[in-house]
């Protein structure tokens, strides 16, 4: 049995997601692609997730419930700053469903990451957002979160990524 975590809004818990949770938490991936207008980038199926997130644990997943139904996750996993000389959390998707919207779940998620990269000595918690999702980029500095302007993504994907593997 998973731990659950109270949180400060009452029937919401938040917990780390067990391999059953697999089909939850590609309809989150899912939700968040159509959102993003991205969904014909999901390739993700629950084989490939259940292969990445339980058997070689590539990543983490946690749930937020309210009174025991799924309403958001939050998929992260660990990178390093070799200025910090420390890991850091970096959160690769927060999603929550839009009926649940607007009752502290974004919140009460990056507060679990934020805790979760203080127990574990993180030097940091960071993550990307898309630069039209403007309700997101607000939520985020709310919460006093700081976009880094001076950095650029760069991505190597599909043929591109072959590639330049093949180059070595």
């Amino acid at each position: 049995m998973p731990q659950i975590y109270q949180t400060k809004q009452p029937g919401l818990t938040i917990r780390f997601a067990q391999e059953a949770d697999v089909p939850a938490i590609l309809d989150f991936i899912r939700g968040l692609a159509e959102y993003e207008h991205m969904t014909q980038d999901v390739s993700a199926t629950e084989e490939i997730l259940r292969d990445s997130l339980f058997v070689r644990k590539k990543a983490e997943t946690v749930l937020a419930e309210q009174d025991g139904k799924p309403v958001g996750f939050a998929l992260f996993f660990h990178n390093f700053s070799t200025f910090l000389g420390k890991p850091g959390i970096y959160l690769e998707d927060l999603f929550v469903w839009p009926e649940a919207r607007g009752r502290g779940v974004g919140k009460a998620l990056l507060s679990f990451l934020a805790k979760l990269a203080v127990e574990r000595d993180c030097g940091r918690l960071e993550w990307s957002c898309l630069d039209w999702n403007e309700p997101s980029i607000s939520f985020y500095r709310s919460m006093g979160a700081v976009p880094l302007s001076e950095w650029t993504v760069y991505r190597e994907t599909g043929a591109s990524l072959t590639a330049l593997a093949e180059q070595f």
